[in-house]
């Protein structure tokens, strides 16, 4: 029998990227090839690029390097993709070089290095394709591209504009996933909330009925499913207070992932960001009145040229005042291509390292201040890792998204399994995790 053609896979970036790796490997696994966990084993290597930052890029440049050094046949795809004249330039030998959700392109590129060797005993792939994430969660991408315009972001020029996809091959392909295993699906895009702008909100046939490409209806018909459903990206658009219903009701976990980047107004301004209403605290009042256990995680960025003292320490007490559960912080990084470059008042490394490690210092505080409200209660956790030598488990709660947020650890674990999803009693905290026991009944 023919050996299988063997490929590496080196995926690096976001959970959009790994979403690609993983459509890129099922279409491959499905034409008869097979994957090496090493570079040695590999007939050729994938390198999925980030081309978001320009640490982003010097990563994937390095990631190139070391595949070539140690295998010699590589392919690049992903966002760095569409500066190949930086890549052919830094690494000439490369054999192909495609640009983000390029599938068609990346395959064919294999099979002009690498032709497919047929076996139809071998080529059977799961109904859910294959996955880079545990078996019992995946992520589940709704939209390509993005609309919006921030100055201090190029994505719509590395992906292009928001490209929805219909309602029915999402929830199609949630439903192959529930059938695999999975027991959460994390939603992601670019701008989740601006799901079906660009289709018109038009509607698709799903189980013998017309659903709509909106951002409610596909959350609801989600929550429907019975796995628990986890919303990322999404910016707080006035109809996102609709979901807020649904996270109520429990079809969604009452988790909003909003990248709010700032708080101060002229910051925003200068962002451009969508969405900048100064209500925004009004709004997560009136969320939290209608789920009182919605934990809200946001990303902020500190030392944004034009950052006055003002502009940070109103971020620092809007962030305490809108009790963000889960803050991350990154520090302004010029990207090639994005029109903050040209502006005025460059924040010193200094302050920007000082506002940095001031900023996650209120995020600690406040973190622990709202998962300290949490010790004594009984919840549902889904396990991640069993240590059995500890008689431990490290799951997360419904308010921990895999990876970015805290864990749960659960102290004598006994007869718990990964993926499972368990109930437990919390008996204290720290600033980022809880710690529990089994409940017991």
């Amino acid at each position: 029998m023919t050996q299988a053609p063997k490929i590496g896979l080196v995926s690096l970036g976001c959970p959009k990227a790994l979403v690609d790796s993983e459509r890129i490997m099922t279409t491959l696994r499905a034409q008869g090839y097979s994957f090496s966990r090493d570079y040695a084993g590999a007939d050729i290597v994938l390198v999925n690029t980030c081309g978001f930052l320009d640490s982003a890029k010097q990563e994937s440049l390095e990631a190139i390097g070391e595949a070539l050094n140690e295998n010699g046949k590589v392919i690049v795809t992903g966002c760095l993709g569409v500066e190949e004249g930086l890549i052919r330039e830094t690494h000439p030998s490369v054999l192909a070089i495609t640009g983000p959700h390029q599938y068609e392109d990346v395959v064919s590129a294999v099979h002009d290095h690498l032709p497919p060797v047929p076996n139809k005993f071998v080529d059977l792939v799961p109904e859910s394709g294959l996955k880079l994430t545990p078996r019992h969660y995946a992520y589940l991408k709704i939209s390509e591209g993005c609309n919006n315009r921030c100055s201090f972001c190029i994505i719509p020029q590395i992906r292009g504009d928001l490209v929805s996809r219909p309602a029915a091959g999402i929830l199609g392909e949630a439903e192959g996933l529930i059938r695999s295993g999975v027991k959460e699906l994390l939603v992601i895009s670019q701008d989740t909330s601006a799901y079906g702008v660009d289709i018109k909100y038009a509607s698709s046939k799903y189980r013998g009925r017309e659903v709509k490409a909106k951002f409610y209806d596909l959350a609801k018909e989600l929550g429907d499913l019975g796995a628990w459903v986890r919303l990322h990206y999404v910016y707080p658009y006035p109809h996102v207070d609709q979901v807020i219903e649904l996270m109520a009701e429990g079809l969604v976990l009452p988790y909003l992932d909003i990248p709010f980047q700032h708080a101060s107004p002229n910051v925003l301004k200068s962002m451009r960001r969508p969405a900048n209403q100064e209500k925004t605290l009004d709004r997560i009042k009136k969320w939290r009145d209608i789920c009182p256990d919605l934990t809200i995680r946001s990303n902020f960025i500190v030392g944004y040229p034009g950052e006055t003292e003002e502009d940070f320490e109103f971020l620092l007490d809007w962030l305490e005042e809108a009790e963000i559960d889960r803050a991350g912080c990154f520090k302004y990084e010029p990207v090639t291509g994005a029109p903050a470059n040209e502006l005025a008042g460059i924040v010193p490394d200094e302050v920007m390292d000082e506002r940095f490690a001031q900023l996650m210092e209120v995020a600690q505080n406040v973190s622990y201040h709202q998962l300290a409200k949490k010790v004594g209660r009984t919840i549902e956790v889904i396990v991640d890792d069993v240590q059995p030598e500890a008689n431990r488990a490290i799951a997360r709660s419904k308010w921990d998204a895999p990876e970015i947020d805290g864990q749960v650890i659960v102290d004598n674990a006994t007869n718990i399994k990964i993926g499972d999803i368990v109930t437990v009693t919390v008996t204290d905290n720290d600033e980022y995790d809880l710690f529990a026991e089994p409940a017991t009944h």
